[in-house]
This record gives structure tokens, C-alpha cells and sequence, in this order.
């Protein structure tokens, strides 16, 4: 909050200076100082006291030469030394503007004659500096109101577009040319905004290819019964089939509510034990080994042999398994999957490198998008939910999932995995890798 501190001192302390600047401008001009009559009267009074005690202790010709020279200064302060018959009369009270004095050769009394001020002058004087204080909070308020206002008007005008379902709404080139904590927050409402219009489009997204996927198996379901209907005696090839429809549609609900449960943050905890990972990796990689034979596909690994973390074994499977079976999947017949462990940091880097069509480059981010396969992926089954899962189960535990093209052509994709659990919740703005 510093520049907008600096902002707020420098408006409030030009508005102050140029207010006592404006009023000393006046006081020149006009030639009246503020809180004048008090100064005069304390300058007055002062005289009478000394006078006074000139008179008491040094004799009337003493108190007169006092009285000359004070009439002669600046500040024209007129006194009057006048005897007082009969000598009865040193009874008087004294009062502001008189003293009574008594000496070995009378009884004296020290007047003072004050010069009459203007209405204007005594006004002025009485009123300058209480005039000068409230303009200069006026202009300060003015000035910091306006600088305030105005973007958070822009800013409660983009929060009611966001509330009405409007996720386009940007506001940051409204307050363009400001450099501060204001700024700032409006650059954040836009990345929020642009994360907001992100959700919306691959919720709708969703919604699209979930039907999409659901539809298929259901019209074969349908297919199935009205071969049925006409044909009874073809019960057991529709069950066997019907059944498979139905296995594909548990397939596809229950990897729907595993994103769904991965991409919900109500909650970021997660339960997690203490296992070694890379047991996990062997057992996957001997699992696809053992299908890949069919197709004369060789599954290896090489790196580390041991990597302890606390992690959800649950999910950190379902990773691996997909990335590596998905591997298996698309990769070229009697060719090889290599899958590479190292560690560095404490954090366990896969790679898992395949020789197949690959992907291109402009759809390498895309592929980890729900029911996405890339603008030329070949069909083999699946829904296209497997690397999806991946990285939100990842991601859940504070790692990074990215893709890139092998240099055998293939797909090789990197998983970096902590030892332990870390916060996922600091993101740059604008990104689009946290949620």
C-alpha cells in the first residue's frame, strides 16, 4: 500500500501548504494578521504591567519615558499616567484596560487607549484560520474522493456485471495511467473475471460432451431393445452387448465424478499416507507391460528405485496409471514407452515418453481438457478423461503436469510430483493453471 499512501500524503500535505500559503498571500495584501486583537490585547496588557511597576519603583518620570517609547513602537501601544484626586480614589478596582497605583507622592492610574479595528479587520482576523482549515480539508476531501470514486465505481459496476452472468466485463482499461493499489485491484478483478469466463465456457463445455458421451452408449442401448422387440431370439448377443453399454456408461459417470471431486476446492484436504511411489510405478508399468504384449510394445523404466512421499495413493495411481496406460494406448506397434523416474528437491519427476502420432504443439495445453484428444487424436476407446484426472489429481497435491513432443515424434509427458502436500492456492495473475 505504499504508492497509495505517498498519494494520499502528497494530496492532504499540497492542500495544507498551499491553504497557509493562500492565507499568508492575504495577510500580506490586506495587511491584517490572524488572531490579532488577542495579540494586541496581550501586548497591551504586558505594557500596563510594566508600567506599573515603573511607576512603583522608579517614579512617574520614569513610567512617562516608558510610555513615550512604547507609543513609538511597532505595535502603537498608547498609555496615559494621569494623577488621581483626592487621594481616596486609589480604592478603584483596576481593571483590563487601567491600573492603580500608589506611590510615596500619590496615587496614579496607567490607562490604556486602544485603537479602534475595522468589522472586516476584527473579522478576519478572528475567522482566517478556522477559514483557511476548512478549505483545506475541503480541497483534500474533494481531491481524495474523486481519486477514490471514480474506480470504485468502475469496479462496482464490473461486480454487478459478474452478478448478472456477464463474465466479458473488464475493467483495467478504464483506469488506465494509474500506478498504485487501485490499479492493481482492478487488474486482479479482470484476471478474476477472465478465470470466471474460463469456468463458464468449459462448464458449458462439459455439460456438451457429457450428453455428448452419454448419448452414444444410450442410442446403442436403444438399438439394442428394438432388436429385441423384433427379434427375441437374439437375447443373449444384445444382452452381452447391452451389457458392455452399460459397463461403458458406469466407466464414464464414475471418472465424471472423479474430476468433479478433483476440481472442487470447498475443501483442500486431502488424506494422504506415507508409501513409496515408485512401487506404485512398478506395479503399473508391469500391469501394461503384461497387455502391451499383444502388440509386441515394450514397457520400461529406468531411475530411481525409491521415493517415499505422503501423498493420496488413490489418486497419484490413477495419475500415473492413466498417463502410462494412455502411453500404451497410442503408441506405435512393436515399438517402446519409456518411463523415466528421477528426483530433484524433493520432488519426483516422471517423464513418460511414447512413439506414437503425437500431438501438435498448439494442442499439447489442450489435451489435459475434459473429453479433449486433440485436433488429430485417433479415437481407441476412452473418453477422454484419463490426463484430465491427471492433472488436477497432481495439481491437487501442489505438483505441475505439462506435455511436449518426444524426439521420436511421439508424446512424452512430465509429472512433478513433492514429497509432500503443497499449497496450490498462490497463483500468478492471469493464470489459467490454478484453480
Amino acid at each position: 500500500m505504499q504508492r497509495l499512501f505517498w498519494k494520499f500524503f502528497i494530496i492532504i500535505w499540497l492542500t495544507v501548504a498551499g491553504s497557509i500559503a493562500a492565507l499568508f498571500a492575504v495577510t500580506i495584501v490586506f495587511k491584517v494578521v490572524p488572531f490579532s486583537q488577542e495579540i494586541q490585547q496581550g501586548q497591551e496588557t504586558f505594557a500596563l504591567e510594566v508600567a506599573s511597576r515603573i511607576l512603583a519603583s522608579d517614579g512617574k518620570d520614569a513610567a512617562i519615558a516608558f510610555a513615550t517609547e512604547a507609543a513609538k513602537t511597532p505595535e502603537q501601544v498608547n498609555l496615559s499616567i494621569s494623577r488621581i484626586e483626592p487621594p481616596s480614589g486609589c480604592s478603584a478596582d483596576a481593571n483590563e484596560s487601567a491600573r492603580i497605583v500608589q506611590t510615596g507622592d500619590g496615587c496614579y492610574r496607567i490607562s490604556v487607549h486602544t485603537q479602534a479595528t475595522g468589522l472586516v479587520t476584527y473579522t478576519w482576523s478572528r475567522l482566517a484560520p478556522w477559514v483557511s482549515a476548512l478549505v483545506a480539508a475541503a480541497v483534500a476531501a474533494y481531491c481524495l474522493a474523486r481519486y477514490l470514486i471514480r474506480p470504485v465505481a468502475h469496479l462496482r459496476s464490473g461486480l454487478s456485471a459478474l452478478a448478472s452472468g456477464h463474465f466479458d466485463v473488464r475493467i483495467g482499461d478504464k483506469i488506465d495511467g494509474r500506478k498504485d493499489e487501485v490499479a492493481e485491484l482492478a487488474h486482479d478483478f479482470d484476471a478474476t473475471a477472465e478465470r470466471l469466463e474460463q469456468f463458464h465456457r468449459t462448464q458449458q463445455r462439459l455439460f456438451h460432451d457429457v450428453s455428448h458421451e452419454l448419448r452414444s452408449p444410450l442410442s446403442r442401448l436403444q438399438a439394442a431393445i428394438g432388436v429385441l422387440q423384433q427379434n427375441p431370439s437374439k437375447l443373449a448377443t444384445m444382452l452381452e452387448r447391452m451389457t458392455h453399454e452399460v459397463e461403458r456408461i458406469d466407466g464414464l459417470v464414475g471418472e465424471i465424478l472423479m474430476l468433479a471431486r478433483l476440481t472442487d476446492r470447498s475443501s483442500d484436504t486431502l488424506e494422504v499416507q506415507t508409501l513409496d511411489i515408485i512401487d506404485l510405478l512398478n506395479d503399473i508399468v508391469a500391469d501394461a507391460a503384461f497387455e502391451a504384449q499383444a502388440r509386441s510394445v515394450r514397457v520400461r523404466y529406468e531411475g530411481d528405485q525409491s521415493f517415499v512421499a505422503e501423498v493420496n495413493g488413490e489418486l497419484i495411481y490413477r495419475a500415473l496409471e492413466n498417463v502410462i496406460r494412455n502411453a500404451v494406448k497410442y503408441t506405435a506397434d512393436s515399438s517402446e514407452v519409456l518411463v523415466r523416474a528421477d528426483t530433484k528437491a524433493d520432488t519426483l519427476h516422471v517423464l513418460v515418453t511414447d512413439e506414437g502420432p503425437g500431438v501438435p504443439a498448439s494442442d499439447l495445453s489442450r489435451i489435459f481438457q475434459p473429453f479433449s484428444r486433440g485436433e488429430d487424436g485417433i479415437a481407441l476407446g476412452g473418453h477422454g478423461l484419463g490426463l484430465a484426472i491427471t492433472k488436477q489429481a497432481v495439481e491437487r497435491h501442489g505438483g505441475r503436469v505439462a506435455a511436449a513432443v518426444a524426439d521420436t515424434g511421439g508424446l512424452v509427458v512430465k509429472m512433478e510430483i513433492p514429497r509432500s502436500i503443497r499449497s496450490n492456492s498462490k497463483c500468478p495473475r492471469g493464470s489459467g493453471d490454478c484453480v
